[in-house]
């Protein structure tokens, strides 16, 4: 303290201590925001990567279908029954 005041020193030094208590808490925010956004973009990978491979098994789906239909269209012979 640079002068003598009527307040209680423990007073005073809570008082100053503060704006480097809030500091540290900020920067303590600031790495766990950080952490829950780096958690949330990888998520988002993820579900991204889920969909691309549900849309694929899907393309996959109607290959086979449609080939199973072709091989069921098709006789004996090899002609097409379809036409």
């Amino acid at each position: 303290m640079a002068f003598p005041t009527a307040v209680n020193n423990q007073i005073t030094d809570a008082v100053t201590q503060s704006p480097s208590a809030l500091r540290d808490l900020t920067e303590a925010t600031v790495v766990a925001h950080t952490e829950q956004v780096a958690s949330h973009a990888l998520a988002l990978l993820m579900e991204n990567a889920t969909a691309a491979q549900q849309r694929g098994q899907t393309i996959a789906d109607a290959v086979v279908a449609s080939g199973v239909a072709l091989i069921y269209a098709t006789d004996e012979t090899g002609r097409d029954e379809s036409k």
